[in-house]
């Protein structure tokens, strides 16, 4: 499991360090792990010349050091100055003594980038918000026509540190350094990130509580339900699903699949495309009615039900169970339409698990702070929420939070959220807590996907098909 804190509270932390190392110690451990990561590019390109763009403050001081580094080690270095007044001097002095050559943004800045192998983000730290101003742009845009490689430095500048949100031109990492803990930045905004490496630089005991974490592989396959010599269909969880119609079939499909492919227990459906289930999936147990299905230890509900009387009665008749519930999809809806139901789940341990249009109807709009307004929606309607989206976020009411950051955008395909309806489902029934079951289902759900692609569109049938191998993959 990874921590994930905040910007703020990454700088509380660094002052109290700071106060007890000599000048500049920081800085400097900071900027030779930079210095390592960019070796080992140029490396990888077989190249020997490095360009730092350096803004004011210490995020361009990391890069100064770093480049000073790399100039001893013989690497060709060109500082670029953004703002040439506001340069850290002592990491400009030294790169002066490294032999490092310094040039101002315009014609010079630009023929460096041009002639650069690699490109060093030192622009804004984690102080910075909002986009590149013109000049840095420009200069970005330079490394991007060339196919240049950046290597951003703690953050990508233009990417908001704390959100991800990103409001104009920002700088897309191959690869970026952070110092000390990784930041929400590194985790809801990976694509702009790369790859990410963490350098150790003492910060660790001076942290306070995560402000989320993010699961690990073996989190996730320690956790995962294996059945033991004793259990049977029943002792490993029943779930119940409740989905599709004869409308959308499909969805009814779909999330019983799911349900039936994440766990070994037993899978009981109820609604009105009980016939398509029982065609593909003859194991499960089938009925046209809640009331008629038995007993279960969790349901999965909302996919394709709809949100007119016969779904909302749908839901109400699940939520007469008083097992754990997933809710998705039309379910959420359904909450949002009816204040009644919403006073029903709250404080029970019922998991809802909205995209982004989804939950503005029950939680108001989502805005750029997604970790922030799951942390809402799960407060307010007692309930833990796992908002969807290329990094998932999941939230309990007690304030526990988790990011899931995908590598890929596979999983984006009609039909794929009902599939992660029946995992979650499962995962509940099976007694893992919501939040757990929402975290280790984010996790196994995109990993299916990934599986299914392997680098080409896959359908959600396909993703459903690929759970049995991310399981194993997770487990191995």
């Amino acid at each position: 499991m990874h921590k994930v804190f905040t910007a703020e509270q990454v700088r509380a932390a660094e002052q109290v360090v700071l106060a007890r190392v000599p000048p500049g110690a920081l800085m400097r451990r900071a900027a030779f792990g930079l210095a390592v990561v960019a070796r080992r590019m140029l490396a990888d390109r077989g190249g020997r010349r490095v360009a730092l763009l350096v803004g004011a403050g210490d995020n361009g001081g990391d890069a100064l050091w770093a480049g000073a580094e790399l100039r001893r080690r013989g690497v060709g270095v060109t500082a670029v100055l953004l703002d040439p007044q506001r340069a850290h001097e002592e990491g400009l002095a030294a790169l002066r003594r490294a032999g490092g050559r310094i040039v101002a943004d315009g014609p010079d800045g630009a023929a460096a980038i041009a002639r650069a192998d690699l490109v060093l983000d030192g622009i804004v730290g984690l102080s910075g918000r909002g986009p590149l101003r013109p000049a840095a742009a420009e200069l970005v845009g330079v490394a991007e026509r060339l196919s240049t490689p950046v290597l951003a430095v703690d953050s990508p500048s233009g990417v908001d540190p704390d959100t991800g949100a990103v409001d104009g031109p920002a700088v897309t990492a191959a690869a970026t350094v952070t110092f000390g803990a990784l930041k929400p930045v590194h985790v809801l905004a990976a694509h702009w990130c790369g790859s990410v490496e963490l350098v150790d630089i003492g910060l660790g005991p001076e942290l306070p509580e995560p402000h989320a974490v993010v699961l690990g592989e073996a989190d996730v396959a320690a956790r995962w339900p294996i059945p033991g010599p004793t259990d049977d269909k029943y002792t490993q969880g029943v779930t119940g699903v409740a989905a599709g119609s004869a409308t959308y079939p499909g969805a009814a499909v779909l999330a019983s699949g799911a349900a039936v492919l994440a766990t070994s227990g037993m899978v009981r459906y109820a609604g009105t495309a009980a016939d398509p289930v029982r065609a593909r999936w003859p194991e499960i147990i089938a009925t046209d009615d809640v009331a008629d299905a038995g007993r279960t230890q969790s349901w999965a509900v909302g996919p394709g039900i709809g949100t007119d009387d016969a779904g909302r009665a749908l839901l109400e008749a699940v939520l007469d169970r008083d097992v754990p519930v997933c809710v998705d999809a039309d379910g959420v809806t359904l909450l949002g339409l009816h204040a009644d139901l919403r006073s029903r789940v709250a404080g029970r341990p019922v998991l809802i698990t909205p995209h982004d249009r989804e939950f503005a109807r029950v939680a108001g709009e989502v805005g750029a702070d997604r970790i922030g307004a799951a942390r809402r929606a799960a407060a307010a309607l007692g309930v833990t929420v796992l908002l969807k989206g290329n990094a998932t976020v999941v939230a309990d009411p007690d304030g526990r939070t988790l990011v899931h950051p995908s590598t890929t955008s596979w999983a984006a395909t009609a039909g794929s959220g009902d599939v992660l309806t029946g995992i979650v489902g499962a995962l509940l029934a099976a007694g893992l807590e919501p939040w757990w079951a929402a975290g280790c289902g984010a996790f196994l759900h995109a990993r299916a996907a990934e599986l299914a692609a392997d680098g080409a569109p896959a359908p959600s049938s396909a993703i459903q098909h690929a759970i049995t191998a991310a399981i194993r993959s997770v487990r191995h």
